[in-house]
């Protein structure tokens, strides 16, 4: 039933967690299932999750997860099967221009907790993985994690113009000399954007989408000044 996310950069030991996981954890009536992210990316080990969560066995998600938006996906599939999960950071590991950038976990995010962390030298927290799948209540699935009616076309539309006139802001107010810790203009959010560092087009455009994807996924959720603030807020926490 329950449901482990692996997370870390390359070379962090994250296959031998796993591994440990899967020994330490199966047992009589109960498999521990390893689902990796193969060839098919991260649809495919979205689906081997979803595929593989049932109200016994253990699953353990063994790959990088290094985007948020990887990590919430992982998390409402948990929701949605009504089963616990925890989040493991495997610390260290390589970094590099060309690797894809890890947007480290931050247990204010429902998704990121319980956030359990350990550097390769040390021994797997075992008690306190137990203690957050096994003796924690199953959480009840949130509307959000249930299949929702399409949006409608003017919300679509609506969500996709804000986001590119906050994305042209920032950029805007970049090539103008705002320098880091300026608060930046943003189109209906009177307290602006204040960024730790300069952005450039192709990590605003990625974090804008996954944002889209969000949005897309609260039920209800179509009030697009209370968005574009999301929005903004989302930009301040993800961009360090």
């Amino acid at each position: 039933m329950p449901l482990v996310v692996l997370c870390g950069r390359p070379g962090s030991g994250k296959s031998r967690r796993a591994a440990e996981l899967r020994e330490a954890l199966g047992g009589a009536g109960r498999a521990a299932h390893v689902v990796t992210e193969a060839a098919g990316g991260r649809a495919a080990l979205r689906a081997g999750v979803q595929r593989l969560l049932n109200r016994r066995d253990v699953v353990i998600a063994d790959a990088g997860n290094e985007a948020r938006s990887i990590r919430y996906e992982l998390h409402c599939a948990a929701r949605q099967a009504g089963t616990a999960s925890c989040l493991l950071l495997c610390r260290g590991g390589r970094d590099g221009p060309d690797l894809p950038p890890f947007e480290a976990p931050d247990p204010r995010d429902r998704w990121d907790r319980p956030l359990l962390a350990l550097r390769e030298d040390e021994p797997l927290p075992l008690d306190a993985v137990r203690a957050a799948l096994f003796e924690s209540d199953a959480p009840a699935p949130r509307r959000s994690t249930r299949p929702q009616p399409l949006r409608s076309g003017a919300f679509l539309h609506g969500l996709d113009r804000l986001t590119q006139d906050v994305l042209a802001a920032v950029l805007a107010a970049q090539r103008d000399g705002a320098l880091p810790g300026e608060p930046l203009p943003v189109p209906g959010v009177p307290e602006g954007l204040v960024l730790s560092r300069h952005v450039g087009l192709a990590e605003l455009s990625r974090l804008r989408r996954q944002f889209i994807s969000y949005a897309k996924m609260q039920p209800g959720e179509e009030n697009l000044p209370q968005l574009a603030s999301m929005f903004v807020q989302y930009l301040s926490r993800s961009i360090q």
